[in-house]
């Protein structure tokens, strides 16, 4: 009996103690890494009645499950010539949101012959309303929002890309 009130105290002793490094551990702050642009490839888009060159963009591909899903979030923002393409393993009907987007997008939305569906312009940060490809599609190129009416990028406009 003595043993067992023993273990009793040493457990109301240590309480406080247990609780406290908890209330510790919460006010720390954990920060993040910015996350910086990796120029992995290169992509040109053509105008769509020529082989004519509008523009071209460095890429970042995303290409694996974690890659698409995180896409540009938690990023501060990308430079006029730099861009993201995402390569999906089928061809569907594909849906992107803007959650922990930082910066306004452009999603341009590809066919599998290369050839430009349809476009969401100007897609708003940290909006998480669905943003649907409105046709099977292979690709997704994100560029910064307004990009695509400042270079004239059109449905029916080609790409392009290549592998560094």
């Amino acid at each position: 009996m003595l043993k067992l009130k023993s273990i009793i105290w040493v457990l109301i002793a240590a309480f406080p103690l247990v609780f406290s490094s908890c209330k510790e551990d919460a006010k720390k702050t954990i920060s993040t890494q910015q996350i910086e642009f990796t120029h992995e490839g290169n992509l040109n888009v053509y105008l769509n009645t020529s082989d004519s060159l509008k523009t071209n963009f460095d890429i970042e591909f995303a290409e694996t499950d974690y890659e698409t899903q995180t896409g540009l979030m938690y990023r501060k923002g990308m430079k006029n010539n730099q861009a993201m393409l995402f390569i999906f393993p089928d061809v569907a009907t594909h849906s992107f949101y803007m959650k922990n987007t930082e910066f306004s997008l452009d999603i341009i939305y590809i066919k599998e012959d290369m050839t430009i569906a349809s476009m969401q312009e100007n897609a708003q940060p940290f909006n998480e309303s669905g943003l649907s490809s409105m046709a099977p599609i292979k690709y997704v190129l994100e560029i910064n929002g307004g990009l695509a009416e400042a270079l004239g990028i059109s449905i029916g406009d080609r790409i392009s890309f290549s592998r560094n």
